[in-house]
Parts: C-alpha cells; sequence; structure tokens
C-alpha cells in the first residue's frame, strides 16, 4: 500500500504561528515536537501522517488518528514510523518505510505500508 501528501509549508507555518504549541500537539507527541527543529520538519511530519493514514485507506479520521502514528529518526536522520498495535493488527502490517522531502516551499511524504499476503487481501490483479 502507498501513501502519498503534499502540504504547503506556509499553511503549517500560519497554523504555528497562530496557535503555538497548542497547534503541534494537536497532530505530534512530545517526543516529535522535540524532533522536529525547523518549519520544514514539522510540515514534513504533517505530510507523513497524511500519507501513512491514506496508505491505510482510512485517511485521518477515528479509525486513524494523527497519535496512531509516531514518527522517529534513525541515526542517519532518516525518518521512520511505527503504528499502533491496533492498526498493525487490523492490516496485517508486516513492513513500512517513509520518505519526506521539502523544496520550493512544499513538503512531499511518500508512506508504504506491506501487509502479509492472505486469500483476504484486496488483490485486483
Amino acid at each position: 500500500m502507498i501513501g502519498i501528501d503534499l502540504v504547503k509549508i506556509d499553511r503549517i507555518k500560519n497554523f504555528t504561528e497562530r496557535f503555538g504549541d497548542k497547534a503541534l500537539s494537536k497532530f505530534l507527541s512530545k517526543d516529535e515536537i522535540k524532533l522536529a527543529k525547523s518549519i520544514n520538519t514539522i510540515a514534513g511530519f504533517w505530510a507523513a501522517k497524511e500519507a501513512i493514514s491514506k496508505a491505510l485507506g482510512l485517511g485521518i479520521s477515528k479509525e486513524c488518528s494523527f497519535f496512531d502514528i509516531k514518527i522517529y529518526k534513525n541515526e542517519r536522520n532518516k525518518p521512520y514510523f511505527k503504528l499502533s498495535k491496533h492498526l498493525i493488527k487490523e492490516f496485517d502490517i508486516i513492513d513500512l518505510d517513509l520518505s519526506i522531502t521539502h523544496d520550493s516551499g512544499f513538503a512531499i511524504a511518500v508512506a508504504t505500508i506491506q501487509q502479509k499476503i492472505t486469500n483476504n487481501n484486496n488483490l485486483n490483479l
């Protein structure tokens, strides 16, 4: 499953300037806020969570909130994510990957989610 999202960095900047720390706490955990040291990173995290929820086919919703998705960075600063246990179980998820970039006033994220192949998967071959 693949999800992609694009967000204007200025949109996130205006949101955070208007609502301050409350804005960040609407979609980022305390640990994610510590990782996000620039508005570009914050916008990238927004796009990442949206892309991940789209890959699941749920969007941000009751079934998949911003807090069901946790973003981290490895020792090389590559972003990765973890999902809540209920999403992993519901979708039989076995592998995840994430790429985030920002340029020319936009942040873009692409997420891939691999699930265990069963007869119940919706394969449109």
